[in-house]
Protein backbone atom coordinates (compact mmCIF):
# COMPACT_ATOMS: atom_id res chain seq x y z
CA UNK A 1 0.00 0.00 0.00
CA UNK A 2 1.75 3.40 -0.90
CA UNK A 3 2.19 5.94 1.36
CA UNK A 4 -0.66 8.38 1.00
CA UNK A 5 0.11 12.61 1.00
CA UNK A 6 -0.41 14.60 4.11
CA UNK A 7 -3.12 16.68 4.04
CA UNK A 8 -2.50 20.65 4.65
CA UNK A 9 -4.32 22.36 7.12
CA UNK A 10 -6.82 24.89 6.41
CA UNK A 11 -5.72 28.29 6.88
CA UNK A 12 -8.54 31.34 7.71
CA UNK A 13 -5.96 33.00 5.30
CA UNK A 14 -6.26 31.08 2.68
CA UNK A 15 -6.46 32.58 -1.10
CA UNK A 16 -10.23 31.00 -1.66
CA UNK A 17 -11.56 33.97 0.31
CA UNK A 18 -12.52 37.06 -1.71
CA UNK A 19 -12.46 39.44 1.21
CA UNK A 20 -11.57 42.76 0.40
CA UNK A 21 -11.72 46.04 1.83
CA UNK A 22 -14.89 48.15 0.48
CA UNK A 23 -14.75 52.02 1.53
CA UNK A 24 -17.70 53.20 3.69
CA UNK A 25 -17.92 56.57 2.04
CA UNK A 26 -17.06 57.90 -1.56
CA UNK A 27 -13.93 60.01 -0.96
CA UNK A 28 -15.08 63.79 -2.02
CA UNK A 29 -12.98 65.60 -4.52
CA UNK A 30 -11.84 68.17 -2.03
CA UNK A 31 -10.51 65.51 -0.03
CA UNK A 32 -8.57 63.61 -3.01
CA UNK A 33 -6.89 66.92 -4.45
CA UNK A 34 -5.84 68.05 -1.32
CA UNK A 35 -3.92 64.98 -0.69
CA UNK A 36 -2.49 64.99 -4.25
CA UNK A 37 -1.79 68.19 -3.49
CA UNK A 38 1.01 67.18 0.18
CA UNK A 39 3.05 66.01 -2.60
CA UNK A 40 3.91 69.65 -4.53
CA UNK A 41 5.37 71.55 -1.37
CA UNK A 42 8.82 72.53 -2.52
CA UNK A 43 11.81 72.46 0.14
CA UNK A 44 13.83 75.27 0.63
CA UNK A 45 17.51 74.44 -1.72
CA UNK A 46 20.09 73.54 0.72
CA UNK A 47 22.94 76.57 1.44
CA UNK A 48 26.38 76.74 2.87
CA UNK A 49 28.93 79.45 3.31
CA UNK A 50 32.07 80.60 0.86
CA UNK A 51 34.67 79.38 3.16
CA UNK A 52 36.50 82.28 1.44
CA UNK A 53 34.12 85.14 1.63
CA UNK A 54 31.70 83.86 4.06
CA UNK A 55 28.89 84.63 1.39
CA UNK A 56 25.72 82.31 0.83
CA UNK A 57 25.95 80.21 -2.19
CA UNK A 58 24.73 76.65 -3.61
CA UNK A 59 26.77 73.31 -2.52
CA UNK A 60 28.97 72.34 -5.09
CA UNK A 61 28.76 75.49 -7.34
CA UNK A 62 31.35 78.50 -7.70
CA UNK A 63 30.77 81.41 -5.39
CA UNK A 64 29.35 84.54 -7.43
CA UNK A 65 30.66 87.27 -4.81
CA UNK A 66 34.16 85.96 -5.05
CA UNK A 67 34.82 83.02 -7.76
CA UNK A 68 36.19 80.87 -5.74
CA UNK A 69 35.28 77.16 -5.75
CA UNK A 70 37.59 73.61 -4.64
CA UNK A 71 40.35 75.92 -3.16
CA UNK A 72 41.51 77.63 -5.91
CA UNK A 73 39.92 80.86 -7.99
CA UNK A 74 37.56 79.21 -10.43
CA UNK A 75 36.07 82.62 -12.13
CA UNK A 76 37.48 86.05 -12.22
CA UNK A 77 34.96 88.14 -10.97
CA UNK A 78 35.70 91.87 -11.41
Amino acid sequence: MPPQAAAKPHSRHCSRSSAVAVPKKKTSKSKTRSRRAAAWRLSEPPRSLCPRCSAAKLPHRVCGQCGWYGGRQALDIA
